[in-house]
């Protein structure tokens, strides 16, 4: 069978599939460079062309989840906007299920709310002292989820933006709408039936990273209504980089669904692709293909971190040796067009210098999706409001600072701005509460995020998100004391932030940077779906600091672990089945050349591994330092 990305047998096997009359189900393996994009935007074409007519007549639409924004942008633009396609991220998709049913939604949050308050208020009871910070800061947490209770029946209508922040009484977070349409598509019938009429075809890209729960939903709505409704899934699960999304999503499918595959890798030279089909060898067995005729170039730089320990220089000098290797003088330090790729994220923070914010809340499970992908709403607090308040008043442009406050402040409400006699105090006070937040800044300084959040609360200039209202209560009563014992029950979450709160702004702002792709450093996550011409990839285990990953442990420099053992005796992931699938994103991202760096104090293992599997040559194979011709 053929696999050009035009390939009449995939894309006809896709097509076929999408019949509505006789839908049936799929998972396309799409493998990394694959061009699954254009197979997808080729078969919609195909489909609008001979189905546009009874779509329109019937009022359904063909729902295509997408995973970034751009995605979303670039798709609507190749099918030409056309609105018998309803192209979306998996938020903004759930939002729209779930956003007529206000009374629904009150009943979850209700109940919701009422088990944590309950939860809460069993600890309070168990509590040793109720004067323990703990104690106190559990109260208040108490405190803010019973004001939230009391606001429900006030609510007209729910608020949620899918791209920014949703921190008001009357708004639900990301992780509330994933959860509430999961609920709703699972266990009401209603749903699944407004789901399936509404869009008798369901396409998810990237499937394998979408949330577990939700793909769990989907299927049982396939499984119960597979004569009208196609679900189709385009992923590899190679490629999944995030813990909540379904892990054995491949094994899962059912064997009626078809299962057409794209093994033409369009991206990478053929070097590259000889490299991750031995990386993903012993998973599956997949390979790839090249698509292109340009050979590529690899090399394996092992540093034996014994002898050296200026990384920023090696990696300089390890770039200028690329110049050699290759001949392409992009490959210069001093350019900075080479895409440098961490395989954990605390390398990432640590070379980008946001490790102070990112370190502690990335250790808080259910934050690790939301701060790697921007949408941690007590980030964006400082994200999407101080920092372009401040660069606004740093640049004198007076106007953009009251757009800001205008925008986002509690203290220009419209609701407190009718009932308000003097409304034009009101909007001076904004002003000037906007003033003071900025005079933190001046003669140079550079104030924590917990002196911006004291400023906040202190003002009321913007909301104060949930999980942050402890914290600022306390920064707001500098008298405050607690009882000095021995505290075994600490709110893993609030130590975090309160760990992350001391973070100098500076230094925050580079996680936003990070985050928003301006970093020469990314990881996996970073660059789902992206390519860059020259990559270097960083191994180093000691950076990260992690026990998820170890790429030490993947190059047999270390021995598995006792729960490694464990894991791989009872089918279950290992660190090392993590981090090779991390290895493989990572190199599958070099379109022409790719420089892999190894930090190691066992140099001669790790080279004498990569050998033992094939994964480079020895010409490939340079270890820092050693002389020439040792073996």
């Amino acid at each position: 069978m053929s696999n050009n990305a035009g390939s009449p047998s995939v894309n006809d096997e896709i097509y076929a599939c999408l019949d509505l009359d006789n839908p049936k189900s799929f998972f396309l393996f799409a493998g990394a460079g694959s061009g699954k994009t254009r197979s997808l935007v080729e078969v919609l074409k195909q489909f609008r062309q001979n189905n546009i007519k009874r779509l329109r007549t019937s009022g359904k639409k063909v729902a295509i989840i997408t995973y970034t924004n751009a995605a979303c942008d670039e798709i609507k633009r190749r099918l030409d906007f056309d609105s018998a396609f309803y192209v979306s991220t998996i938020h903004s998709f759930a939002w729209e299920l779930i956003k007529p049913y206000t009374d629904d939604i009150k009943k979850w949050v209700r109940l919701s709310l009422e088990t944590e308050i309950a939860d809460f208020e069993a600890k309070q009871g168990g509590a040793r002292s109720p004067i323990s910070k703990t104690y106190i800061d559990r109260a208040r947490k108490i405190e803010s989820k019973k004001r939230r209770l009391d606001a429900l029946p006030l609510i007209k209508k729910f608020i949620y933006n899918p791209n920014g922040d949703n921190i008001g009484q009357d708004s639900l977070n990301h992780t509330e709408v994933i959860s509430i349409s999961a609920d709703f598509i699972h266990n009401r019938p209603l749903m699944q039936s407004i789901l399936v009429r509404k869009y008798p075809i369901l396409l998810i890209d990237e499937s394998q990273d979408t949330k577990k729960e939700l793909m769990e939903a989907f299927f049982k709505v396939q499984e119960q209504n597979f004569d009208c409704f196609s679900l189709g899934m385009f992923g590899d699960t190679m490629q999944r980089i995030y813990t909540d999304g379904k892990p054995d999503l491949g094994e899962g499918i059912p064997d009626s669904w078809a299962k057409p595959s794209k093994t033409i890798n369009y991206r990478c030279p053929k070097r590259v692709i000889k490299l991750i089909n031995k990386i993903r060898a012993d998973v599956d067995g997949k390979k790839q293909e090249p698509g292109k005729d340009e050979e590529g170039v690899v090399r394996f730089f092992i540093v034996d971190t014994s002898r050296f320990d200026d990384k920023a220089m090696i990696e300089a000098e390890l770039s200028s040796a690329m110049v050699i290797c290759t001949g392409d003088h992009e490959w210069t330090p001093s350019l900075s067009v080479i895409k440098v790729l961490t395989l954990e994220h605390h390398m990432a923070a640590s070379r980008g210098g946001f490790s102070q914010f990112f370190d502690s809340l990335y250790a808080v499970d259910k934050y690790k999706t939301g701060l790697l992908d921007g949408t941690l709403s007590s980030a964006t607090l400082f994200a999407n409001q101080v920092l372009p308040l401040i660069d606004a008043k740093i640049s004198g442009e007076e106007f953009a600072v009251s757009s800001i406050v205008r925008k986002y402040s509690p203290l220009l409400k419209k609701d407190v701005l009718k009932v308000s006699e003097k409304p034009v105090e009101i909007i001076r006070a904004a002003g000037l509460a906007a003033t003071e937040l900025y005079s933190l800044w001046k003669d140079g300084a550079d104030p924590s995020l917990s002196d911006i959040l004291r400023e906040v609360h202190r003002t009321g200039l913007f909301q104060v998100p949930e999980a942050l209202f402890p914290i600022a209560e306390r920064l707001g009563k500098i008298d405050e004391v607690f009882e000095d014992i021995d505290d075994t029950d600490l709110d893993p979450v609030i130590e975090a932030w309160e760990t992350a709160l001391q973070c100098p702004f500076s230094r925050f702002k580079e996680y936003v940077k990070y985050i928003s792709k301006d970093s020469m450093f990314g990881t996996h996550q970073g660059v789902k779906g992206l390519e860059f011409p020259r990559v270097m990839v960083i191994l180093d285990d000691e950076e990260a600091r992690g026990f998820m990953f170890s790429y030490e442990k993947l190059f047999g420099a270390k021995d598995l672990s006792d729960t490694d053992l464990q894991n791989e005796a009872q089918g279950r992931e290992t660190s090392i089945d993590r981090t090779r699938r991390l290895f493989y994103v990572t190199c599958s991202r070099a379109e022409k050349s790719l420089a892999i760096v190894a930090y190691t104090k066992e140099p001669q293992k790790v080279k004498q591994y990569a050998i033992d599997q094939a994964w480079f040559d020895k010409n490939e194979i340079i270890i820092l330092g050693e002389a020439k011709g040792n073996e």
